[in-house]
């Protein structure tokens, strides 16, 4: 089936972190440090935050709020309903964290983020180590949340996912050089919180792995991966959770991000690109897995 793809914006700085708010769609632009909203009834996209130190990943929880990772700013941060910023956690250990990519919550409220360190000037950095975290809540107002190292074994950790029992992660192992593994891996989630050692669900090899990624209904992965006009090109891939290739789509232009389903009936997907753009493609025959905020932020 060849799906039909909808220019809805750009190109333009890197867009990133697509999050469904029940009507329409927030996204990063992050070279601008802007959170945009494309609203489908208009066509039209429009800041709603500014200056976002470079924000990334978003994910809206059931209530409504907004968790950002703020890559320039190496905070994840949480805007609430009426658009007031709060900063959940920018250190580790004392040191500041390297450049939050992308984040998901848990259904008891804890926050898992990856850290990664893209680019050639590391001379900032404070941590030794590219990891994932989580966040848990403070059990009282005004305390400071708790922030835990899960993995040991990642150089890049990018786009997650967390399973629908939530008691697997996916990760997306995705280093720009080729030197090091371009994988797609779960990681068990053990009664005490810790992670198991990971299985390899997708080996990307000499190519672009990874960067965000989604479920449909019946559990898939739909994942942002590849470089346009390099190897198997930018496309969104398809996986099993077990990691059979179910299907694959070039994207008409850029390489993607990340991706999210939206819509009515949440069977639009709609993909950012390393060059800004912002797309829609309906028909894809798959359903998102995906539960829209019970309050729609900042309209009602």
């Amino acid at each position: 089936m060849s799906w039909q793809w909808e220019l809805l914006a750009g190109p333009d700085t890197i867009t990133e972190g697509p999050a469904w708010d029940g009507r329409g769609l927030f996204y990063t632009a992050i070279a601008s440090s802007e959170i945009r909203r494309f609203d489908p009834g208009t066509n039209a996209a429009t800041p709603v935050h500014r200056n976002t130190n470079a924000a990334n990943g978003l994910f809206f929880d059931p209530a409504g709020n907004l968790y950002s990772c703020e890559g320039g700013g190496r905070a994840v941060v949480v805007y609430n309903t009426a658009g007031n910023r709060t900063v959940l956690a920018d250190r580790f250990e004392g040191n500041r964290l390297n450049s939050p990519n992308d984040v998901v919550v848990e259904s008891n409220g804890r926050v898992w983020f990856t850290d990664p360190r893209y680019g050639d000037d590391h001379s900032d950095r404070e941590l030794d180590h590219d990891s994932v975290y989580r966040l848990t809540p403070p059990a009282s107002t005004g305390a400071d949340w708790t922030i835990e190292r899960l993995t040991f074994d990642t150089t890049r950790p990018n786009g997650l996912l967390l399973s629908f029992d939530e008691r697997t992660l996916f990760v997306a192992q995705s280093n720009h050089m080729p030197s090091e593994p371009r994988q797609l891996r779960a990681y068990p989630i053990q009664e005490d919180g810790t992670l198991g050692s990971y299985r390899l669900v997708y080996d990307f090899g000499a190519y672009r792995g990874i960067d965000g990624m989604c479920f449909d209904t019946d559990e898939n992965i739909v994942a942002t991966c590849g470089t346009e006009g390099i190897g198997p090109g930018g496309r969104i891939a398809i996986f099993s959770r077990e990691g059979e290739l179910i299907e694959e789509h070039l994207l008409p232009a850029g390489s993607p991000t990340n991706c999210v389903y939206g819509g009515e009936n949440l069977d639009v997907l709609y993909v950012t690109t390393l060059t800004g753009h912002l797309y829609r493609v309906t028909g894809t025959g798959r359903v998102g897995a995906l539960q829209p905020p019970a309050v729609c932020p900042y309209i009602g």
